[in-house]
């Protein structure tokens, strides 16, 4: 249940509402939460292998936000269970008011991270402008570690705790209300047990949670289908709902621009028809991509196939 900040729960208003085909693009160039840089570098390499152009030679009228400030990751010795909290909050400060701009301006925010942190910003904002949204969660990993749990202290491994109200204060009440989003409006899809990037008290964690859980080996076979059914599994709980993008869900053979590549993954046509499922439904508010590093070699080539998807994604939009 959630829990109004100062007892007191404000909203900017009660139903909020985009001019359909109008995005916003606002750019998060940080890897303050992550574990080395290069994803700081993805909107800039994004815009600059065209994508302002494709989603505008799709219909679509682009809202062109910029980008924040740069933040780069540092290792934090002095915060080793929380690395680089000040900086992440700062970033998420930014994101935050970004989107809200955007949402009064009636565009769907279309978030480049930068890192996954990136999403709590985005949440925080969106909680704000509708009721209760929910949160389809597209990632290799769950992210539910909190700064007690860790065994890094990288705070994108901590990002879906602090959306559900875990973890550092700082983060969790970043909105109006604590947890911002309920585990029974989240469900996650892609997720990788066997892959290498989940903690056993994650795993734990996912045997008791609430959310609706899509994980690799489920979804690989008919991964369209099984982005209708997290999709008709959120509507059913919530009218409206954010997208986590996190581009490590799809198979490092494909796609290596990855700070930890996984064992085993989406393939890329795959990863492209869920999108387009995920953001076909009109209640989806706002899409965060996440995670791409732009120092890998090839980086050129991925930031091309990865504007193509999105790209995609977004045309398929206009039939649901």
């Amino acid at each position: 249940m959630h829990q109004p900040r100062n007892g007191v729960q404000e909203r900017v208003s009660e139903r909020a509402a985009f001019d359909r085909g109008k995005i916003a693009l606002i750019g998060a160039p940080s890897s303050a939460g992550a574990r080395m840089v290069g994803q700081e570098q993805a909107p800039r390499f994004l815009r600059r292998y065209g994508l302002v152009d494709r989603l505008r030679s799709i219909g679509l009228t682009v809202v062109d936000m910029g980008d924040l400030p740069e933040v780069r990751f540092s290792p934090d010795v002095l915060n080793p269970s929380q690395q680089n909290l000040t900086a992440v909050l700062e970033v998420l400060r930014g994101v935050s008011h970004a989107v809200d701009t955007a949402v009064a301006n009636r565009a769907m925010p279309l978030v480049v991270g930068g890192d996954c942190t990136v999403t709590i910003g985005v949440a925080a904002t969106l909680c704000r402008r509708f009721v209760e949204i929910g949160l389809l969660y597209f990632d290799a990993d769950a992210d539910l570690n909190t700064p007690e749990t860790t065994l890094t202290g990288i705070l994108d491994g901590m990002v879906l705790a602090h959306i559900i109200g875990m973890g550092a204060p700082e983060l969790a009440n970043l909105g109006l209300q604590r947890p911002l989003i309920d585990e029974d409006r989240i469900a996650l899809f892609g997720y990788n047990e066997d892959g290498g990037g989940l903690d056993p008290v994650e795993i734990e964690f996912l045997r008791r949670t609430r959310m609706a859980k899509y994980p690799l080996d489920q979804i690989e076979r008919a991964v369209p289908q099984a982005a209708a059914h997290a999709v008709s599994s959120l509507q059913s709980r919530t009218e409206h709902f954010l997208v986590h993008f996190d581009v490590d869900v799809i198979d490092a053979v494909e796609f290596p621009a990855v700070d930890v590549p996984h064992r085993r993954g989406l393939s890329l046509s795959g990863t492209g028809e869920a999108l387009s499922v995920m953001l076909q439904c009109r209640g989806t508010v706002g899409l965060v991509v996440t995670e791409f590093n732009a120092g890998h070699a090839n980086s050129g080539r991925l930031a091309e196939i990865l504007n193509e998807m999105i790209c995609k994604a977004l045309s398929a939009s206009d039939d649901g």
